[in-house]
């Protein structure tokens, strides 16, 4: 899944929205470099990427891509699962998404100083680009698909191919949503009882997940 719906999944908390989001930058073992509640975060991003790597309806997904981009078609159905969530947004949450992603930018300038290098340096143009907001719109994923295409491609001789997935989505449109609006509520489940039966009750905040 991609920065919006990590967010999204997190607990109505701070420290929770980090790490959901931190999990796409922070790899490897996590020390006492930050708080409990941001570690159960980045664990929880974790499980939600497994969970939906193996998850029948993402794999699907992947197939609709045409074979010379299916090497990247993750981060493209990733990116059409943002973009459904944020057109569909009322229907998972009842804070509205302009809210919800101001919410986002000013907790991420609060704690500027203490985010990942990476996390930072995108920061300016994530807020000036409203790159969470953005994903309601095809323009939006398709930027998006640039930005990424063009910060892997010294990686990767065809990462330009990632840009051309929009191609994929706009033709593949209906089939994707269709899948998406299967999986998302059995992710949503998931994450829940993960959570439920991995961290003590006690270990909890207050808050429920923000679709309850």
């Amino acid at each position: 899944m991609n920065y919006l719906a990590h967010l999204y999944l997190a607990e109505d908390s701070d420290e929770s929205l980090l790490g959901n989001l931190l999990g796409d930058f922070v790899k490897g073992h996590l020390g006492n470099e930050y708080s409990p509640e941001i570690i159960k975060g980045i664990k929880t991003h974790r499980k939600v990427d497994a969970y939906t790597d193996s998850n029948e309806k993402f794999l699907a997904c992947k197939k609709l891509l045409r074979p010379d981009r299916r090497r990247f078609a993750g981060i493209i159905v990733d990116l059409s699962f943002d973009h459904f969530l944020a057109k569909n947004w009322s229907q998972y949450s009842n804070v509205e998404l302009i809210k919800f992603t101001n919410r986002v930018y000013d907790l991420l300038i609060s704690r500027e100083n203490t985010l990942p290098e990476k996390l930072r340096d995108r920061l300016p143009t994530m807020i000036e680009e409203d790159w969470l907001g953005s994903y309601r719109n095809l323009d939006g994923v398709a930027l998006a698909l640039y930005r990424i295409s063009k910060r892997i491609s010294i990686r990767f001789k065809k990462a330009q191919s990632i840009e051309g997935g929009i191609e994929d989505i706009n033709s593949n449109y209906e089939a994707l949503e269709y899948n998406f609006k299967i999986f998302f509520p059995e992710l949503i489940s998931f994450v829940d009882n993960y959570r439920k039966t991995t961290f003590k009750s006690r270990d909890l905040p207050s808050a429920d997940l923000l679709v309850k």
